[in-house]
């Protein structure tokens, strides 16, 4: 069983309350994203309020809102923001990206997303737990996330989105109908060798490429421990690196 609260060594993180934990493909999302020349981000689905609160810690001039349809998940994030020494730049809002985007909220230089991805697989019979996981009907599509996108990123906004690679195409497709291209790709894999199991990809308008080169990045080195690329990436935040 995960515990209870993930300490970082600026922030900590409660996560009694959410269905989804923190998690190193969310801490990667965090680290890696590129937040040169943020002025105001957007973190969808923030959970446990994760990415808003890395992005806080990482960025002294952005400020930061997040959304998140879960009551008790939007709670608890709200919490962990109020407890964190960035509680004048991030606010949380308890609300579906529908409802956020009827406040007209103006455009974005920055998006982050870990969407619901897991489309084909048995869904988890804890309701909170299928909404965070599981692309359904009821939780945020593909298509209304690009959508959102295109209507409130800045010109030369950017999202960052963290996805599996099955998914990652079908977002890709959704994306292109409304103008963003794929500009770069962190393709992550547990080892040397192995399979990629997760993309962090950024999307933006203007010239790009559907399928940019990929840069790898390993989370174990070939002594079993941290890569040298995941200890430069979370050496800010995990207690131990």
């Amino acid at each position: 069983m995960p515990n209870d609260y993930f300490q970082f060594k600026q922030f900590r993180i409660e996560q009694g309350r959410c269905a989804m934990k923190v998690s190193t493909d969310a801490c990667l999302l965090g680290a890696a994203v590129d937040l040169r020349g943020a002025t105001r981000l957007l973190d969808i689905g923030t959970g446990t309020g994760l990415l808003a609160l890395m992005a806080a810690q990482r960025h002294a001039a952005v400020g930061i809102d997040a959304v998140e349809i879960d009551e008790a998940a939007a709670a608890q994030a709200a919490a962990n923001v109020r407890a964190s020494p960035w509680a004048d730049r991030v606010r949380v809002w308890p609300e579906s990206l529908a409802t956020f985007a009827a406040r007209r909220p103006g455009p974005f230089s920055h998006m982050l997303c870990n969407p619901p991805f897991f489309r084909h697989s048995l869904p988890s019979v804890d309701a909170a737990r299928r909404t965070a996981r599981h692309a359904t009907e009821a939780s945020l599509s593909f298509s209304e996330l690009a959508d959102f996108a295109d209507r409130f990123l800045a010109e030369n906004g950017l999202l960052t989105i963290l996805l599996p690679p099955p998914e990652l195409r079908a977002f890709q497709a959704q994306a292109a109908m409304h103008g963003l291209l794929m500009r770069t790709d962190w393709q992550v894999r547990h080892r040397s060798g192995a399979r990629v199991t997760r993309h962090l990809a950024t999307f933006g308008r203007g010239p790009g490429r559907s399928a940019p080169a990929g840069q790898p990045l390993l989370i174990q080195g070939a002594d079993g421990g941290y890569s040298a690329d995941f200890r430069a990436l979370l050496g800010d935040f995990y207690l131990h690196l």
